[in-house]
């Protein structure tokens, strides 16, 4: 199994960056093209990328404020059975992010663009909350 880990910090309250990530409005500012669910144990998120990209997801953690992960349900191959996960620590306005998308089955071509294209996203995650932006998605890895 290959495992994706960044960490890194966004001046804002934890509740916040919760909310960024949890949220489909905020979701849809940042990562998706278009998703729908509600930040709680056991719901199911649709996470939207264009056609033929209607993908799945459980969330099987959430501590508001605290944490966010999503199991993938439906979704390509190599991301099926993956977690996809936020942890937040808040000190002086600040949180540190810790996110991971865990239990890739190998180490391939897919595993390595996702290993580029996390950065570039949670890159627009926090400006998006730092400063309000919104990248079209057709431009969010060219951004």
């Amino acid at each position: 199994m290959a495992d994706i880990f960044n960490h890194f910090p966004i001046k804002a309250p934890a509740q916040k960056v919760f909310d960024a990530v949890s949220t489909p409005a905020s979701l849809d500012a940042w990562w998706t093209l278009t998703s729908t669910g509600e930040a709680t144990e056991g719901a199911v998120y649709q996470l939207g990328f264009g056609p033929g990209y209607d993908w799945r997801a459980v969330v099987t953690r959430c501590v508001p404020g605290k944490e966010f992960e999503w199991g993938m349900t439906a979704a390509d191959e190599d991301w099926l059975g993956t977690s996809i996960g936020f942890a937040f620590v808040e000190a002086d306005g600040v949180t540190q992010v810790k996110f991971h998308h865990t239990g890739w089955p190998k180490t391939n071509d897919h595993f390595r663009i996702s290993c580029y294209c996390w950065p570039m996203y949670l890159r627009l995650l926090r400006r998006h909350i730092e400063l309000g932006e919104v990248v079209p998605y057709a431009d969010r890895l060219d951004v």
